[in-house]
C-alpha cells in the first residue's frame, strides 16, 4: 500500500447529532438514555460522549512541580514491629507514613497504641525532615499534637523544613466512636487557644482536617462526603471567628482526606471538585483563596474478602485516579486489608503500585491531566453543585456536629447505602470477585497475628456512630 495515499484520504466530519443518529440504529431501537447514560449515587447523569472543554480552568496539586507523596499506613498494634515495617517501607520507596492509632475510624480494628511511648519507639531512626508525616484522625489526637512537638524538641531538626499532618478532627472522631472527650461548647472555646502555636509558628504543615473517609467508607455518596468535608472546614473557621482570632492564619493549617475508589472518571472528578469547593469556601468568608492539601486513601468499602487478588485491580484503579486528580499525597491500602493485618507482602504490593505510577508511568508530570476533558469537566462541575447543596443541607441541621448529634446525617448514609447495595444486589453494577465471576471458595491469605483494637468507651457527648460495612458485607445480609 501506497502511504501516500492516506494524505490524500479525507475522513467525513461527525458532529455529535450524527453520532447520535449511528449509535440508536446500533441499539436497534433500546432507548438510548437507558442504555448508554448511567448516573451516580448522587444522580449526576454521565452522558456517553462529551466534547473538548475550551479554556477549561487548571486544578492542580498543590505544589505541581511535585510528585505527590507516596504514604504507608503504620498501623500494627505492635510499636516495635511497626518501626520495621516503616523503615522496609522507606528504604523501599515510600516517602510519607501515616501513623495510624486504635480507635480511630480509619483504623479498621487495629492502630497504634495511643500513647506518647508508642510515638517514640516507631519513629525510632526516622528522618522526619526527609518524609512526609501524617497522623490519622483519632480519639487523642490532639494530645497526640504535643507528643510529635515533645518528640521534636531534643532533636535538630528545623521544624520548617517538615511536612506534616497532625490529623485533628473532631467531627470524624464523632462520627466514627459515636463519642467525643469533651462537650461541643468545651470544644468551641479550647481548641483554637490550644492550637494557636502552631499557626503562630507559620509551620508549613496541616494541623487542622476535614476527613471524608469516614463518611465514605459508611456508604456516602460523593456528595455527600464532599459536602461533609466543607461542612468541618467551616465548622473550623467558626471556631477562629467566635475565639477572635483571623482565619486568615488557619486556612493554609487545614486540610483534607478523602476516598477514592474503582470508579475512575468519578473518582478524578472528586478530589478536583475539592479543591474548587475549598476555594469557593474561602471566598464565601471572605479571605483570599489557598489551596487545598489534600489526602487521598483507597476505599475500604470497595474491597472484597473471597477474592482478595481483585482488590489490586481497584487499588490500582483508585490510585491512578487520585494521581491525575492531583492528590498531594495517597496511601493504598493493602489487598487482604479485610482478612486482618496486612503482611510485608501485601503491603509491598501497596507501596510498589505506587511507584510504578509515579516513577514508570509518570502521572505527576503533568499538573492536571484532566483538565479540558469534557467528562471530567462536566462530573467536577455537577458535583461542585450536588456537594454544595449537601453542605446547605447541613448548615441547616446547625452544622456537621450538630447534624451528627440529631443522627440527620446517619440516616441520610445509611439510605445511600441500602440503596446502593440493592442495585448490586439487582445486578445494576457489579464486583468483579463478589457478584461478578465470584470465587467458589475463599483463597487462603497470610496476615500478620495482631489483636483486634476495641473503640473508645468514654466520652461526654455521644451519637449512633457510623459503621463501615463494606459493599460485599452488605450483599450477605
Amino acid at each position: 500500500m501506497d502511504a501516500s495515499l492516506l494524505k490524500e484520504t479525507e475522513f467525513a466530519a461527525i458532529d455529535r447529532e450524527t453520532w447520535v443518529k449511528l449509535a440508536q440504529k446500533a441499539l436497534k431501537g433500546a432507548d438510548f438514555s437507558e442504555t448508554l447514560i448511567s448516573k451516580t449515587d448522587d444522580n449526576i447523569a454521565i452522558e456517553p460522549l462529551y466534547g473538548r472543554r475550551r479554556n477549561a480552568k487548571l486544578t492542580p496539586r498543590k505544589d505541581p512541580s511535585q510528585p505527590w507523596h507516596i504514604v504507608q499506613r503504620v498501623d500494627d498494634p505492635d510499636p516495635v514491629r511497626a518501626n520495621r515495617q516503616l523503615l522496609e517501607d522507606l528504604e523501599n520507596g515510600a516517602t510519607g507514613i501515616s501513623l495510624v492509632f486504635e480507635g480511630a475510624p480509619n483504623a479498621f480494628g487495629f492502630g497504634l497504641p495511643s500513647t506518647r511511648e508508642a510515638v517514640d519507639k516507631v519513629l525510632y531512626g526516622v528522618h522526619l525532615d526527609m518524609i512526609h508525616l501524617r497522623m490519622d484522625v483519632h480519639p487523642k489526637s490532639r494530645a497526640c499534637a504535643d507528643w510529635f512537638v515533645d518528640y521534636m524538641r531534643p532533636r535538630d531538626v528545623n521544624p520548617k523544613t517538615l511536612s506534616f499532618s497532625l490529623g485533628i478532627d473532631p467531627a470524624a472522631t464523632l462520627a466514627g466512636t459515636g463519642r467525643l472527650r469533651m462537650s461541643i461548647a468545651a470544644l468551641k472555646a479550647s481548641l483554637p487557644q490550644s492550637l494557636s502555636g502552631f499557626f503562630s509558628s507559620d509551620l508549613p504543615g496541616i494541623v487542622l482536617e476535614a476527613d471524608g473517609r469516614v463518611y465514605h467508607n459508611a456508604g456516602a455518596t460523593e456528595a455527600q462526603e464532599l459536602g461533609a468535608m466543607l461542612s468541618i472546614a467551616a465548622g473550623h473557621f467558626r471556631l477562629f471567628e467566635e475565639a477572635r482570632q483571623p482565619i486568615v492564619y488557619a486556612a493554609p493549617h487545614i486540610g483534607f482526606a478523602l476516598a477514592v475508589d474503582q470508579d475512575q472518571f468519578l473518582s478524578i472528578a472528586k478530589v478536583r471538585a475539592m479543591r474548587r469547593l475549598w476555594a469557593r469556601l474561602q471566598e464565601a468568608c471572605g479571605a483570599r483563596p489557598s489551596r487545598a492539601t489534600i489526602h487521598a486513601e483507597t476505599s475500604y468499602r470497595m474491597m472484597t474478602k473471597k477474592d482478595p487478588e481483585t482488590n489490586i485491580l481497584r487499588t490500582t484503579i483508585a490510585g491512578f485516579a487520585a494521581a491525575v486528580g492531583g492528590a498531594d499525597s495517597i496511601a493504598i491500602l493493602p489487598h487482604t486489608i479485610a482478612h486482618g493485618l496486612p503482611d510485608a507482602f501485601a503491603r509491598r504490593l501497596a507501596r510498589n503500585t505506587q511507584l510504578v505510577l509515579a516513577d514508570e508511568s509518570n502521572l505527576a508530570f503533568v499538573a492536571d491531566p484532566a483538565c479540558g476533558s469534557g467528562a471530567v469537566e462536566n462530573l467536577t462541575e455537577k458535583l461542585c453543585e450536588a456537594a454544595w447543596r449537601e453542605f446547605q443541607q447541613l448548615e441547616r441541621d446547625g452544622g456537621i456536629l450538630q447534624s451528627l448529634v440529631d443522627g440527620k446525617l446517619q440516616a441520610r448514609i445509611v439510605n445511600a447505602r441500602e440503596a446502593r447495595a440493592r442495585e448490586y444486589s439487582s445486578g445494576q453494577r457489579a464486583i468483579i470477585g463478589t457478584t461478578l465471576f465470584a470465587a467458589k471458595h475463599e483463597r487462603p491469605v497470610t496476615v500478620l497475628d495482631a489483636p483486634h483494637m476495641p473503640l473508645p468507651t468514654d466520652g461526654v457527648v455521644h451519637c449512633e456512630p457510623l459503621t463501615f460495612p463494606r459493599i460485599d458485607e452488605t450483599l450477605q445480609a
